[in-house]
């Protein structure tokens, strides 16, 4: 008798049976480019005149890329793709919603400001080093950080991002540098190794590593599995990411020691992938166990406010300055997180773009002042104005944004903030955000009174300092500045767009059955 035939498997169980449409390779195009973009330059490292072109029209590409990604979430919805067809939870995802995909247009924009003004700053030898190819693949960390659906590989993108940085931080190769480096290395390298310790024993619980799959079991399993102690471990994993107190000390001690355009990429970007992952895990994933953590948050988002524009007001060197206000709009973005409504969630969506983009125009404009000046302390620059009456105008509306201050962007999460808090009877944390502006306000006028407004001494009286040199042997450009100035006062008169794209965001995290649902479409809420 003949043998009957193989039985037939039924793939559509595992695997996606439809071609992947082709509107639906724009989730991963941005990091695919940001990738293939650092693989050329690698290629190409000992033309290093080519380098500053290509990637400025990459950048420029991915701009483009992330607004279109964006458009599509903001009209359809938030979708997903998975990896080599096999069907989630199995496969990786990469899920965008409007909370990643609005963060990733505002750090391309941040990259490209940050590689046009790197064009005439960054010498050759720098260039040899991999300034590019590392800045690239830092982009690919960030953005894949911000677009992926599944736990473990944010971690990958953490890593991704991290060892591009440890790269972007010696190159110089300083004693300053290499001492900043060290305590950059160690605090982070902490921090990841916290974090993946949690998602394996996240995947111990859940058996699972895609954030739909574990937003949905998370509540069925929440009487009997130890989500609490999984919540605290990843609040203080991206609290050292974020650079919040009590582990925020590494920050103000390495990110003043690379090239200024290096921690204008730092200021702008890094620290705000650590607070989108606190958002995304502990809003989305564990929001019962972020109301019980609620209090810890708030008290750890007061002392970094707080700290953070004390830190600012007792420093010299000007560098050393932003970094203490990188950390405070931290703590003002963890004060939405404990909160926890959706005005809030949509405030703290709102400050973190808002920082994107203003903390790398204030690197980037501190570091040309220091061009012009010969110095980076308040001590050594004086009587600015005079010679750059319009570059300092310019400085002045970064400094009245970083300060809260109306009519510029920065005002409008702060209000935002402050309303929320005190809607919920929260009043020390709401005085906590008014008062850090204050000091920040403070410490931001005092620098300009001191550097710009303040004549300079007479020559005869005053050594003669040369300015610092760049690339060129000029000043690097102020476009990118004056580009991300314009978005801040543009923000700032106009703010409903952004309101409207943060409350959406913010509707998605805290209520994230649209994100289940482009993950698994058959089966979202079971």
């Amino acid at each position: 008798m003949a043998a009957s035939g193989p039985a037939a498997v039924d793939l559509s169980a595992a695997l996606v049976m439809q071609p992947t449409g082709l509107a639906d390779w724009v989730i991963v195009m941005p990091v695919a480019l940001c990738i293939g973009l650092g693989a050329v330059l690698m290629m190409i490292r000992h033309r290093t005149r080519l380098h500053a072109p290509i990637t400025i029209m990459g950048l420029c590409i991915l701009v483009a890329l992330d607004a279109v990604l964006l458009w599509r979430v903001a009209s359809q919805g938030p979708f997903t793709m998975v990896m080599g067809r096999w069907l989630p939870p199995f496969g990786i995802a990469f899920t965008a919603d409007l909370t990643g995909t609005v963060l990733a247009l505002a750090g391309a924009i941040a990259a490209l400001a940050c590689a046009i003004y790197a064009a005439r700053d960054c010498e050759d030898r720098e260039r040899r080093y991999g300034f590019y190819p590392f800045m690239m693949l830092l982009m690919a960390g960030v953005t894949g950080a911000f677009l992926t659906g599944d736990i473990f590989n944010l971690y990958v993108w953490f890593e991704v991002l991290l060892i591009s940085s440890f790269g972007l931080i010696v190159l110089g190769s300083t004693r300053e540098q290499i001492d900043g480096a060290l305590k950059y290395a160690v605090l982070n390298l902490l921090g990841t190794t916290l974090f993946l310790i949690t998602v394996g024993y996240l995947y111990a619980i859940f058996g699972t590593l895609n954030m739909a799959d574990i937003a949905r079991k998370a509540t069925a399993l929440g009487p009997t599995a130890p989500l609490m102690t999984l919540a605290s471990l990843f609040t203080l994993a991206f609290a050292m990411k974020a650079a919040a107190f009590p582990v925020n000390f590494w920050l103000p001690a390495s990110y003043h020691t690379p090239k200024i355009v290096v921690s204008a990429l730092f200021g702008g970007l890094l620290t705000k992938v650590g607070v989108y992952a606190l958002l995304r895990v502990m809003v989305m994933l564990f929001p019962v166990q972020r109301e019980e953590l609620s209090f810890v948050i708030a008290v750890s988002a007061a002392l970094t406010m707080i700290l953070g524009a004390m830190g600012a007001l007792a420093q010299n060197d000007l560098r050393r300055m932003l970094g203490y206000i990188v950390i405070s709009g931290i703590g003002s973005i963890m004060a939405g997180v404990a909160i926890g409504t959706q005005a809030a969630l949509s405030g703290a969506i709102f400050y973190a773009l808002n920082s994107i983009v203003l903390m790398t125009a204030l690197y980037l404009a501190i570091g040309h002042a220091a061009r012009l000046g010969g110095a980076w302390t308040l001590s050594g620059l004086r009587g600015l104005y005079a010679g750059a009456p319009w570059f300092s105008a310019m400085v002045l509306v970064l400094f009245f944004a970083g300060a809260g201050l109306p009519p510029f962007s920065g005002f409008w999460p702060k209000a935002m903030l402050t309303k929320s808090a005190i809607d919920i009877g929260a009043w020390w944390l709401a005085a906590s955000i008014l008062i850090s502006g204050f000091i920040i306000t403070i410490a931001l006028g005092r620098a300009f009174l001191l550097c710009f407004w303040k004549p300079a001494a007479p020559e005869m009286s005053r050594p003669a300092r040369a300015p610092l040199a760049s690339a060129s042997g000029r000043p690097p450009s102020m476009m990118p500045v004056a580009a991300l100035t314009l978005l801040i006062v543009v923000a700032g008169l106009f703010p409903e767009p952004l309101m409207k794209i943060s409350q959406s965001a913010a509707q998605t995290l805290g209520d994230p059955s649209a994100y289940i649902r482009s993950v698994f479409p058959q089966g979202a809420l079971r």
